[in-house]
């Protein structure tokens, strides 16, 4: 193995970053990380009509939301189209690249003739060793890599194992189109080399292109990263993956209030292992990661794996952390039920409630869901089953309850626990006829932690003024 490993992820510029681009950065960094090495991030913006500056600050901010980090700044490919065209120019002085005159309608003719003699439609070689004087005067040509003919072409992947290309069925690819603008396999392989790319880790759709590529690099005589092409992800029922799997941009899931490291945590493990270790932390995934736990099958997007991971982070996580993730969740939402300032102005109180609003949460607006008694206004609004736990003698115990806690003099969970407990057993009630009337009376019968956090979060007076409201 190179002393100095060095990855890239090279996104295009055309949408937001998916789940299966992100999973492609994730391994690449790392694979990266696990070996003290770099990765880089390049912007293959050469597609100007599809590519855009949204696009470019969607892949970023997503990445960096993930907590994918890449060393030293974005490297731009459009920025490198003159060295595209030297490395051209120095494929055609080397004699394996040639210029190609052949015209729209010659090219028509040659997959046509292919496809009616049962051969795949690839280019004839029709101006591989022809003398250019004998073409149309005013044309520009393309370029065409001049590859071998026969023999083959081996890939000797870290994934895939040996796979191997007949290079009768890779013909003379274009390099650089007739308007003079590289074309994506050449490209790439002089980013790579120039970038000082050791390992290649992306999608086995690329495969194919892996086998062109490595014709660029040996024509050029430079050396050829180690290669690693993952399986794609699938869908929970084995189909391509599609929107109604989870085929949505990073910030989808940010949006939808999934933890940046559950994420990460649950994409590391589709379509690589660690033994039966389903959950582990960054550093963890960096000490462990290798090419040796990838597998060779599809894996498949679950969403309710992905929750359930989600829910432990939430359970496990440091309260504080989870509130700044609730702000951060809330200032992404177009119409949030609560404004990020009201939610900071009841850190203290949210902060305290944090260990039982995340006991039962998968997601960031469960926490929210939780903890939106504190914000009802007076009177409340009650649910259909609040309103048939609020009998005329279910009124007049929470009369008597309510004195008993106006003559409490410490407002803390423990005294409220006290009294409670007190006051049923002084009654000889069972809980349930307290408790779903003063859960109904205090939060409207939405979803919160127990009676006495409850009471404890709301404060003595806006308690009481709660059971008045309803008694």
């Amino acid at each position: 193995m190179p002393s100095a490993v060095v990855t890239r992820f090279a996104p295009s510029p055309t949408g937001f970053l998916h789940i299966g681009g992100a999973r492609t950065a994730l391994f690449n960094w790392a694979y990266a990380r696990a070996n003290g090495g770099k990765m880089l991030l390049r912007i293959e913006d050469t597609d100007r009509e599809r590519s855009s500056e949204e696009a470019i600050e969607a892949i970023l901010s997503g990445l960096q939301w993930l907590g994918i980090d890449w060393d030293g700044e974005p490297i731009y490919q459009s920025r490198n189209l003159e060295r595209h065209r030297d490395v051209v120019n120095t494929l055609l002085e080397n004699g394996n690249a040639y210029r190609c005159y052949a015209s729209l309608e010659e090219l028509e003719t040659m997959r046509e003739e292919a496809r009616a003699a049962g051969r795949s439609a690839v280019y004839n070689g029709l101006w591989r060793d022809r003398d250019p004087a004998d073409a149309t005067p005013g044309v520009s040509p393309a370029i065409r890599l001049k590859t071998p003919m026969t023999g083959e072409t081996v890939i000797e992947d870290h994934v895939q194992g040996r796979v191997v290309f007949k290079n009768e069925d890779l013909d003379d690819l274009i390099i650089l189109r007739s308007d003079g603008t590289p074309t994506y396999m050449l490209a790439v392989v002089a980013d790579d080399h120039d970038m000082g790319v050791t390992h290649i880790i992306r999608g086995d759709d690329h495969l194919a292109n892996a086998a062109r590529q490595m014709l660029i690099y040996e024509a050029l005589q430079w050396p050829v990263p180690g290669m690693a092409h993952i399986p794609l992800i699938h869908g929970a029922d084995g189909k391509k993956l599609s929107k109604r799997h989870g085929a949505l941009g990073v910030e989808a899931y940010r949006d939808m209030g999934y933890l940046p490291e559950a994420l990460r945590n649950y994409l590391a493990r589709l379509g690589w292992s660690h033994g039966d270790d389903e959950i582990f932390s960054t550093g963890q995934l960096h000490a462990w990661f290798g090419f040796d736990g990838m597998g060779k099958s599809a894996a498949r997007f679950d969403f309710a794996k992905l929750e359930n991971l989600n829910g432990h982070y939430l359970r496990t996580g440091d309260d504080n952390h989870l509130f700044e993730a609730l702000i951060g969740y809330l200032n992404t939402q177009e119409a949030p039920p609560f404004s990020a300032s009201t939610i900071k102005a009841n850190k203290a109180t949210l902060t305290a409630l944090m260990p039982q609003l995340k006991e039962r949460a998968k997601i960031i607006p469960d926490l929210l869901t939780s903890a939106q008694f504190l914000f009802a206004k007076r009177p409340l609004e009650l649910t259909e089953k609040a309103c048939g736990t609020l009998s005329e003698d279910a009124k007049a115990t929470l009369s008597g309850l309510s004195e008993t806690l106006k003559a409490l003099g410490n407002w803390d969970k423990e005294a409220i626990e006290a009294a409670l407990h007190a006051f049923i057993e002084e009654r000889g009630l069972k809980f349930g006829k307290v408790g779903q009337p003063l859960r109904a009376a205090l939060t409207g019968g939405t979803p919160s932690p127990g009676l006495a956090d409850v009471l404890a979060a709301l404060g003595k007076d806006e308690s009481l003024a709660r059971l008045g409201d309803q008694i």
